[in-house]
């Protein structure tokens, strides 16, 4: 007897959680997110069959999907719970989103790139994840309006110590974010306490895109 399409993803689910256990990422609820989350979902056409690899894959505007051993680490750096608001710096596909949507109660996500956000929203749609607000917009500049926030995750690399991101978090909130201005970078945790200051830690070396400025002009 054959096995399925589905028999294969389930196989390649199983194997890629294995590797993220023993690559450090041991928080059950982040876990079982990654597992609900079907990541060939997020991934173009011609990437298909890597869907299921724990590599960055690219995407549409010069941007890429995060390896899923990152996505599970910088998700459980932020010791997130189901009470708590997030806000995403960067959508990009969505994965990243979805995956904190099923763990925190609401996700503000925002993306300079309007063609990636409109595919990030349909797919979250798709999958009924309705605790996400999109916006389109200048993600160095978080979102004021709806500011503060327990906890601020980002995904682009930001040239240096994300100030106007910190200023929207509560107090005792966390943000992780890549900082630095070369092909590698810091993973940083930033954590606050109840007088507005921060303790910072590295969590390893990093490759991610840059954070840039504005939002983008397309095509």
């Amino acid at each position: 007897m054959s096995d399925t399409p589905q028999d294969r993803s389930d196989t390649r689910l199983a194997k890629l959680v294995l590797g993220l256990r023993s690559g450090g990422v041991t928080e059950a609820a982040v876990l079982a997110a990654i597992e609900q989350t079907p990541r060939d979902l997020f991934v173009p056409n011609l990437f298909q069959e890597r869907a299921w690899e724990d590599s960055a894959l690219p995407i549409a505007c010069g941007q890429t999907i995060s390896q899923p051993l990152i996505v599970g680490l910088m998700t459980q750096a932020l010791h997130l719970k189901p009470r708590h608001r997030v806000l995403e710096i960067g959508t990009g596909s969505g994965y990243q989103t979805a995956v904190l949507a099923r763990i925190a109660r609401y996700v503000y996500t925002v993306e300079r790139y309007r063609t990636l956000l409109g595919e990030a929203e349909a797919r979250l749609k798709h999958l009924g994840l309705l605790n996400v607000i999109s916006r389109f917009g200048d993600g160095g500049e978080g979102w004021r309006e709806q500011a503060p926030f327990d906890r601020i995750l980002v995904t682009a690399a930001a040239p240096e110590e994300p100030r106007k991101l910190l200023a929207q978090l509560k107090p005792n909130g966390v943000l992780v974010a890549p900082v630095g201005r070369g092909p590698v970078q810091t993973l940083l945790r930033y954590v606050g306490d109840a007088k507005g200051a921060f303790v910072k830690e590295e969590l390893g070396e990093v490759r991610f895109v840059p954070l840039l400025s504005g939002v983008a002009r397309e095509l």
